[in-house]
């Protein structure tokens, strides 16, 4: 097998955008090399095909223990990868666990980009040698939005901690470009769903209890604001994004959408539709599932990425509700076989 061409670290890479990247670089060509945190019970359960491949076909994925939150532990690490390209994913990414979790959420999602940032400058001075590195911001830094749509050069009024934490992210990476001279780019990506999704993510949440009031397996779902509007896409099609970003010759940040929105009831319009289901004989709304400051419109301005990147979005809104209604399907029909055996299982991601 000849050396790949290229070598990548991705931090995150058990996540959805994680794996749906990891199957990008290895299709590229690439070592890829994946973060994990240590836990007692398994979370790999969304880049398990990629073992099964790379048995096949020899393509090179490492996984590493390690924590954003231990500064030494990614310095050791980036030495001894010396990757050509670091993509940090990894985050505590859920806003509404945000606000019960605040200083953990800023420990992780914020002040562990300064600890991977600092790892890239140490071994870039010492070896002499670029690193190109990808920060995943957020269009949650936007918040209460100054203007619609939002682009590169809106203004940012995060409304929760987690946006509030990215948004340090977003800006210290953009200051250890503007005084390091590091190779570095943030993708300001809106809401980027799949059937990878977790399932505490209210997209998922809506398709997996949909799927699962159509078998007969649970009889209703809470939800909370139905009127939030969102810029939905496809997380498949955005990881190119972010490896596009990495390609250019001079860094910069992009935002990174379909350029629609849609609200949550629109989605389990769809989501309960593609089940022959009418969504208001089985959702009710439940007080806390709102957020203490809600976020009521988020929708992307994506001219300049289609522009200077060449990308644009491939999955539509109604082919992303589909996509992920018919996975979950598929999940609750394993779950009913299992259900009238008798068996009790937690069925994996995909």
């Amino acid at each position: 097998m000849t050396r790949p061409t290229k070598r990548a670290l991705v931090t995150g890479i058990t996540g959805q955008d994680g794996s749906y990247l990891a199957e990008f670089l290895l299709d590229k060509g690439y070592e890829v090399h994946g973060l994990v945190r240590r836990s007692s019970t398994f979370g790999t359960q969304r880049i398990e095909h990629l073992y099964r491949d790379i048995h096949e076909v020899e393509r090179p994925l490492v996984l590493h223990h390690g924590d954003m939150a231990d500064g030494n532990g990614l310095a050791r690490l980036i030495r001894e990868i010396r990757p050509d390209e670091v993509y940090n994913l990894a985050a505590q990414s859920h806003v509404r666990v945000s606000f019960d979790q605040p200083t953990y959420t800023a420990d992780v999602t914020a002040v562990g980009v300064l600890r991977l940032l600092e790892a890239i400058r140490d071994l870039q001075d010492a070896a002499g040698y670029q690193i190109r590195f990808y920060q995943a911001s957020s269009s949650e830094m936007f918040g209460k939005v100054a203007e619609t749509p939002q682009r590169e050069t809106t203004p940012f009024h995060p409304r929760s901690p987690y946006g509030v934490a990215k948004l340090y992210a977003h800006w210290i990476t953009v200051n250890y470009r503007e005084s390091y001279g590091l190779h570095v780019s943030c993708g300001i990506l809106f809401n980027h769903e799949s059937p990878r999704r977790g399932e505490t993510f209210v997209t998922r949440k809506i398709t997996r209890a949909a799927t699962r009031i159509k078998l007969g397996l649970q009889s209703k779902l809470y939800l909370g604001n139905l009127d939030a509007r969102r810029d939905w896409g496809f997380a498949g099609d955005y990881v190119e994004a972010m490896w596009l970003m990495l390609q250019q010759d001079t860094p910069d940040d992009y935002v990174v959408a379909t350029d629609a929105t849609f609200s949550v009831r629109e989605f389990c319009e769809q989501a309960f539709g593609r089940l022959g289901l009418d969504y208001r004989d089985f959702v009710a709304i439940d007080q806390r599932y709102f957020r203490p400051a809600e976020v009521d419109l988020l929708l992307g301005c994506s001219d300049k990425a289609r522009g200077q990147l060449g990308w644009q979005p491939r999955v539509s809104f109604p082919e992303l509700v589909t996509l992920m209604v018919d996975a979950d399907l598929e999940l609750a029909r394993r779950e009913q076989v299992l259900r009238d055996a008798g068996l009790n299982s937690i069925l994996p991601l995909r």
